[in-house]
């Protein structure tokens, strides 16, 4: 089942209501509630209940949205829609109290025709066509250049050149484009332009980029927003080809992804589970000057987790990988929409960064087990591989829970399993040519 960010027509509807009443008997019935959330910590059981209390809360304003639409007061809808012109015809559509029917009959084609413009949100229609519709639904356009110099983009054309260079010359090793990128310095900036206002059209302004752990303003961030297209960009082709759906209703795979950690090709055994859970996993270096870690957002309803890999431990993965499922299943209605772009090294902590940091670290090793572990206090290698191998996984993450909360990042620096995440991630078979 979908996850509707916007119910647009009869089938979102009755997708919501599905829903809706699933979350609802889960919350009202412990049996139905522990079956769900069996053998989970309860510091991850806590948050995941909240989560579905938000679940619940934004179903029923987006069904009241889209009701109130259907009975001529579409403006909270028209709101929600925001200024994505496929998006407004759709509302036009409800608000005119037409099925997808009734506008395939207005403007003589098939139903089916409408269905796969809306599917998209009018983004293949030509103009020609575009325009069509519009009259149909009597939505008259108006552009306004002042809301065009004022945009996002006013930023990009100020970047400086090293900056532009330093992303030209990832691109080009990581292959972002097909072909070779052009030497003159303006066609390169071209190049940026077009690759990024692409994301932008279709994902939003960056200004709602935001590094949670920071909690300060990236709206001026060109690598982070040029990083976050290319993640983008590649999940699409995924979520293309794989049609991934996400399930709020399903939390006990969780035991099983962590145990994935045991393995040595563990990283690519998690971007597979993971991908059967509904959630794309994309591992993209960082652009040289970045300091992000770990990123998720949505692309298409879909949850996608971006990471770099900047720290090549075992260790690091699984706790960037589980602060980032976290932020998933916690927060797939109050925040990551907006997305969240996180680094380790951070000191300053939001509320949603704390849930997530409490949910990596509990999901990976239980608080009440680890208060009673003698791996916390041990000083050699033994007990803290023993300790491992009772939970169940990777003793990295053990040694780096260690290193954490002794603040002493000498210990046991060479168990933390450095060197092993990325040769399973980066392969070559990834960089493949994505055309422009």
């Amino acid at each position: 089942m979908r996850l509707p960010n916007l119910i647009l027509n009869e089938r979102d509807l009755r997708e919501a209501r599905t829903l809706q009443a699933e979350i609802s008997a889960a919350l009202s019935s412990a049996k139905v509630f522990d079956s769900v959330i069996a053998g989970l910590p309860h510091q991850v059981v806590d948050g995941y209940r909240r989560s579905l209390e938000a679940h619940t809360r934004e179903l029923n304003l987006l069904i009241e949205a889209y009701e109130a639409a259907k009975g001529g007061d579409y403006e909270d809808l028209k709101k929600r829609a925001g200024a994505d012109p496929g998006l407004a015809l759709i509302v036009a559509r409800i608000s005119n109290q037409l099925s997808q029917k009734d506008l395939a009959r207005r403007l003589g084609l098939k139903e089916q025709q409408i269905q796969r413009y809306e599917l998209d949100r009018y983004r293949s229609i030509s103009l020609a066509n575009f325009q069509k519709i519009a009259s149909a639904l009597n939505v008259h356009w108006e552009m306004n250049f002042s809301k065009w110099l004022g945009s996002p983009w006013g930023y990009v054309d100020q970047i400086s050149m090293p900056t532009i260079k330093k992303l030209l010359r990832h691109a080009q090793s990581e292959k972002w484009f097909a072909g070779q990128l052009p030497e003159d310095e303006t066609e390169g900036l071209n190049y940026v332009h077009r690759y990024i206002s692409e994301h932008v059209s279709r994902h939003g302004s960056p200004s709602l980029l935001r590094t949670g752990l920071n909690v300060k303003d990236h709206t001026g961030d060109l690598l982070l927003l040029a990083w976050k297209a290319r993640v983008t960009k590649r999940a699409e082709q995924v979520i293309e080809e794989s049609k991934p759906e996400y399930r709020p209703l399903s939390v006990n795979w969780l035991l099983d992804l962590i145990q994935q950690s045991k393995f040595d090709d563990g990283p690519a055994r998690a971007k597979a589970m993971l991908l059967q859970q509904g959630i794309v996993l994309v591992a993209e270096r960082q652009i040289m000057g970045m300091k992000i870690d770990g990123a998720a957002f949505l692309v298409g309803g879909v949850p996608v987790i971006g990471l770099t890999v900047r720290r090549d431990t075992v260790d690091g993965f699984w706790y960037t990988l589980m602060h980032e499922v976290a932020h998933v299943i916690l927060h797939y209605r109050t925040g990551l929409t907006s997305g969240f772009f996180d680094e380790s090294e951070a000191t300053m902590v939001d509320e949603l960064e704390a849930e997530a940091d409490e949910f990596a670290s509990n999901i990976l090793i239980p608080e009440e087990r680890w208060r009673r572990a003698p791996a916390r206090i041990a000083k050699s290698a033994a007990p803290v591989e023993a300790f491992a191998s009772q939970i169940g996984i990777h003793s990295a993450i053990v040694y780096g829970r260690i290193q954490k909360e002794r603040n002493d990042y000498a210990t046991f620096s060479n168990k933390i399993g450095r060197g092993q995440v990325r040769k399973y991630l980066f392969q070559q078979t990834e960089h493949k040519d994505v055309e422009h």
